[in-house]
C-alpha cells in the first residue's frame, strides 16, 4: 500500500472561549484528504518558533487557508491606521516564512483567499485593506446574515488568462465564483502572473512564475469542492504535484 504524501495546513490562531487554540476549518483538511487525495498535517501558529526549512523538511506540499482574519499592513508597508481587524499575528508570523522557503524550495503550494493575500505579500506586493473603498471596484464581501449556501454560491464571473495554468485545467476561457473577502491584491508582486480578473479589474487568481505548482485562489474553491467540476480539477492537479514532489523526493534520498 502506497503512503500518502503530506500537505502541511498552517492553523490559526484563535480563542474559543477563554482559551487559546490553533484551528483549521473541516473544508480545507476534507479539500486535502478527499479532493487532492492526500494526508494533511496540521501546523500550529507558532510563528518564529520554527525553523521553516525544518518543516519542509517533513511535508511535501502547503495549503495555505483562508480565514476570518487579516494581515496585519505593517507587512505590506501600511501604518498601523490601516488595520482592518480581526488580526492573528501569530499566523503572519508562521505563514511568511514558510511561504518564502517553499517558493524557494519549489514545494508545490496552493493559498485561497487570506492565504493568496499572504503569498503576493510575502513576494513583495500589496493589498487593499478595504477593496469595497476602492473607486470601481465591488463590493466583494458576503452578506454576514445570508445561510452559508448562499455566502459561499456563486457570486460573480471571473476572466481566466489565455494560456494560464487554469485554462489548461479546465478548458474554460470563465468561471463563476464565490465571493468572500473585504481584502485585495493592490500590486501584484514580483515573480507572480495573473491567472484570473473579476469584472471589476480585481486579481482573483495568480501562479508563481518558474515553479512547479504554486497556485493561488481569491475565491474558495474548498467549499463544496465535489460538486464543482473546476474546483475538482484543481485540487487534483494540486494532488498531483504533491505526489511527483513526494516521489522525487524519495529518489533523491535513494541516491543518497
Amino acid at each position: 500500500m502506497s503512503t500518502l504524501p503530506l500537505v502541511g495546513i498552517p492553523a490559526d490562531a484563535r480563542e474559543i472561549g477563554p482559551h487559546p487554540f490553533h484551528v483549521v476549518g473541516d473544508k480545507y483538511i476534507r479539500a486535502v484528504s478527499h479532493g487532492a487525495r492526500c494526508l494533511p498535517l496540521l501546523i500550529p501558529a507558532l510563528g518564529d518558533w520554527y525553523d521553516a526549512d525544518e518543516v519542509l523538511d517533513r511535508v511535501d506540499g502547503l495549503f495555505f487557508t483562508g480565514s476570518p482574519s487579516n494581515l496585519h499592513p505593517s507587512h505590506y508597508g501600511l501604518p498601523d491606521s490601516m488595520v482592518t481587524p480581526p488580526l492573528d499575528p501569530h499566523r503572519d508570523a508562521t505563514t511568511l516564512p514558510l511561504l518564502k522557503a517553499a517558493l524557494r524550495r519549489k514545494v508545490p503550494l496552493l493559498a485561497v483567499c487570506r492565504g493568496f493575500q499572504e503569498l503576493n505579500v510575502a513576494l513583495g506586493g500589496t493589498l487593499f485593506p478595504k477593496v469595497q473603498a476602492v473607486p470601481g471596484r465591488l463590493d466583494h464581501r458576503e452578506p454576514d446574515d445570508a445561510p452559508l449556501e448562499v455566502q459561499y454560491g456563486p457570486a460573480h464571473s471571473v476572466a481566466l488568462t489565455p494560456g494560464g495554468r487554469w485554462t489548461a485545467m479546465t478548458g474554460r476561457t470563465e468561471l463563476k465564483v464565490n465571493s468572500l473577502h473585504q481584502q485585495g491584491i493592490d500590486r501584484l508582486a514580483p515573480g507572480l502572473a495573473v491567472e484570473a480578473v473579476a469584472p471589476d479589474g480585481q486579481i482573483e487568481a495568480v501562479r508563481v512564475e518558474d515553479h512547479p505548482f504554486a497556485l493561488a485562489t481569491q475565491w474558495h474553491p474548498e467549499w463544496r469542492f465535489w460538486d464543482d467540476p473546476a474546483s475538482s480539477a484543481l485540487l487534483e492537479a494540486f494532488g498531483a504535484a504533491v505526489r511527483a514532489h513526494a516521489a522525487a523526493r524519495r529518489l533523491a534520498e535513494v541516491a543518497e
